[in-house]
This record gives structure tokens, C-alpha cells and sequence, in this order.
């Protein structure tokens, strides 16, 4: 019997997005799925050993994460994402993660794909690229690919309908405005949703809006930010801002773009509450958690007072 090829993913960055495409695709082509572990500190730590002072947190945790994965399977995913078109760049840090991984881990055998819109390098091709090197069936890749993106749709819409009921209930509202990579993440944000979850307070995600119609509202707050993340996150909270009690920003210390698109709704936005919380590898789970029960009960006083 054939082994099966096992490919690692690493539980961070665009794993949050992207999980459900990767794992159902690889997983129809008869490969086994290797995950590294949720976030700990000894992934924090070992992260931070492979990586420049300079590097966000979100960027010192995946080193973690590829670094738990060598010798455990036979290829570990690295995408490289530079644009999804001339208007719709990423941070520079999804463009050059390839090439950070390859130097820094000269060892690890790395299975990677391109994505660069403006150089015509689409995601259909680079899904074609990297199942040939699992499988040389082209009509099996094919498949995999099309039941991969159905799989993801049919997820993403239980996400947002699921945030559609919650737009219809009377209990307050948060507006968590995060990169799906740091508010999923367990280091980073497990303990901001817990908390509104205990204080029983309904939480909606920036990033579970659909995408297309983010985009659109983006535009209500800047005609002129290009990166694309960061435009779906604005439009969630241009879309959301009449239905939200609070607005919560999470971000990775020191992430430029986020500096500057916070700083840039701080003054955009009036008449509703909104607090920043930069989490680093020191961040106290005790200073974080006074701090959300301030907001809160800002937010609560201002119920009680309209």
C-alpha cells in the first residue's frame, strides 16, 4: 500500500483563512493533514529565537509554527501572497514569509504556492502546481480543487448567517475588528472572546462579513487604503456601526498597517465606543482583562443613560 504524504500546516497566519480550501483539497488527494499545535508560550518563544526584534507577534508565532513541523511530515505549506490585483495588495510580510522560511530553515522541505494577481499568477494555477507535486492525476486535482472552494463556501456562509442571528437579538453587541490570524489565534485572542462570552455579550468578527461586501462599504471610510485585508476589515465596521454597542480593535504589536487603519477609524468614526488592545508576547492576562471590563462598562453606562 502507497504511504500517504503528509503535509504540515502551520497554525497560524493565513491558516485562519484559508484552513477549510487547504485541508479538504490535500485531504482529497489521499494526503494526511499534519497541524501544528494551537499557540503556547514555547511556540512564542521559539519564534522569537528564529525571528528579527522588528517582526510583528503574529510573525514571531508562525516561525513557531513552521519550526514545530520540521521532521514531521513530508512537506510543510508556505504560501506566498504578494496581491489579488493592482488595487488589492497584502502586507509585505505574506510576500516575503517564503523566502524568510527557506533561510531561515534551509531543511525543511517546503511545499509552496504563488499568488500574484497582477502577474496573472491566480489561485486556480497555484492550486494546480502544488497538486502536482502530491498527486500527477490532473482530473483528481481538478476535483479536489472545485469540492475544496464548495467546502469553503458552504463554511463561510454558516459563519455569516450565524452572525446574521445575532443582528437580531437585543443582547449588546462588540464589534471585534481583527486579522483572523491573531482573534482565533488561542495566544493572542482567546482570551478576549472568553471574556465577552462569560459576561455573556454577543461578539460579531470584523472578518465574517462577506468579502465582496466589505469591500464595498470600505470605500464609505477611504477610497485610497490598498490593502486588502485591512479594506474587508474598515467595510465590516462601516457595514456594522449602527448595530454595535462597542468596537474592539485586536492587534499584533507593532503591525504597521494596522497602525495606521486604526488611527484612521479612531478619527473617523463618532458616537459609539472604541478601544485599541496591541497585544505583545509580555501582554498580562490580568492588565488585558481590566481592560475589557472597563469598555464594557463604559459601554453599559451609555445603554443605561440613552
Amino acid at each position: 500500500m502507497r504511504k500517504k504524504i503528509k503535509i504540515g500546516i502551520p497554525r497560524a497566519f493565513l491558516y485562519y483563512r484559508y484552513n477549510i480550501l487547504w485541508k479538504n483539497f490535500f485531504e482529497m488527494l489521499g494526503c494526511n493533514i499534519i497541524l501544528s499545535p494551537e499557540t503556547n508560550k514555547d511556540i512564542v518563544e521559539i519564534g522569537k529565537k528564529y525571528s528579527i526584534d522588528e517582526s510583528c507577534l503574529a510573525s514571531k508565532i508562525y516561525m513557531g509554527h513552521v519550526y514545530s513541523l520540521i521532521d514531521k511530515c513530508d512537506y510543510i505549506l508556505i504560501p506566498r501572497v504578494a496581491d489579488y490585483g493592482k488595487k488589492d495588495k497584502v502586507c509585505v510580510k505574506f510576500n516575503g514569509i517564503y523566502d524568510v522560511v527557506k533561510n531561515t530553515f534551509p531543511l525543511a522541505n517546503i511545499l509552496d504556492y504563488n499568488l500574484e494577481f497582477t502577474k496573472w499568477y491566480n489561485e486556480f494555477f497555484a492550486f494546480l502546481k502544488i497538486g502536482f507535486k502530491v498527486n500527477k492525476n490532473i482530473f483528481k486535482i481538478l476535483i479536489s480543487y472545485f469540492k475544496a472552494k464548495r467546502k469553503e463556501r458552504q463554511y463561510n456562509v454558516s459563519l455569516m448567517n450565524s452572525q446574521k442571528k445575532i443582528l437580531r437579538n437585543n443582547n449588546l453587541k462588540i464589534l471585534i475588528v481583527a486579522h483572523p490570524y491573531n482573534i482565533y489565534d488561542k495566544y493572542i485572542g482567546e482570551n478576549i472572546i472568553n471574556f465577552f462570552k462569560h459576561e455573556e455579550v454577543d461578539v460579531l468578527f470584523a472578518d465574517r462579513l462577506e468579502r465582496k461586501i466589505a469591500i464595498s462599504y470600505a470605500k464609505d471610510l477611504s477610497n485610497t487604503l490598498y490593502w486588502k485585508y485591512s479594506k474587508e476589515l474598515i467595510g465590516a465596521i462601516s457595514y456594522y456601526k449602527e448595530a454595535v454597542d462597542g468596537i474592539i480593535f485586536v492587534t499584533a504589536f507593532p503591525c504597521g498597517p494596522d497602525s495606521l487603519v486604526n488611527e484612521l477609524i479612531l478619527r473617523k468614526i463618532k458616537n459609539i465606543p472604541i478601544t485599541n488592545i496591541i497585544i505583545d508576547e509580555s501582554t498580562a492576562e490580568a492588565g488585558l482583562e481590566t481592560r475589557l471590563e472597563s469598555f464594557l462598562d463604559i459601554i453599559k453606562s451609555r445603554c443605561n443613560n440613552e
